[in-house]
């Protein structure tokens, strides 16, 4: 099944391709692999939280969040890899949560990210994976995930 039709039988719509609020470009394409920045929660243009994970957000919110960030990773590869069919599989996510100083719940709210690449790719959304707490993200987001995946 392709990718398109998994993610039309999911109900899943991608969103646009987040633009970048620093110097860089959101995807790009290398050797067989679509690497991209690391994706902000973004949702209609906005960040729907700021704030450390543990304390101001939820931990279930920022799985929530995790999972915007993946699925902004898959259209800004799309994207660059010239449409969905030209995504193969996933080979490894990134995950950075913005964490309260006790917090040390960072693999599952990286599970939002990993677990729809699974739901979207099948076997091959199986992949490798950090989950990292940091002390601040930008724009104070509790979440930001990258993702490298590989071309169909």
């Amino acid at each position: 099944m392709s990718v398109a039709a998994r993610l039309a039988e999911l109900g899943i719509e991608l969103p646009e391709v987040a633009p970048p609020v620093a110097s860089y470009v959101p995807a790009v394409v290398h050797g067989g692999l679509v690497y991209t920045s690391g994706q902000l929660p973004f949702a209609s243009g906005e960040l729907p939280a700021t704030g450390k994970v543990g304390a101001e957000v939820p931990a279930e919110d920022a799985k929530g969040y995790a999972r915007t960030c993946a699925l902004n990773a898959l259209a800004a590869a799309a994207s660059a890899a010239g449409g969905l069919e030209k995504i193969g599989g996933v080979l490894r996510v990134g995950g950075f949560v913005a964490s309260a100083p006790s917090f040390t719940g960072q693999p599952g709210v990286i599970n939002g990210a990993s677990e729809v690449l699974g739901e979207i790719f099948g076997d091959a959304g199986r992949h490798a994976r950090a989950a990292v707490g940091v002390a601040v993200l930008p724009l104070d987001t509790p979440v930001e995930v990258e993702v490298t995946f590989t071309l169909a």
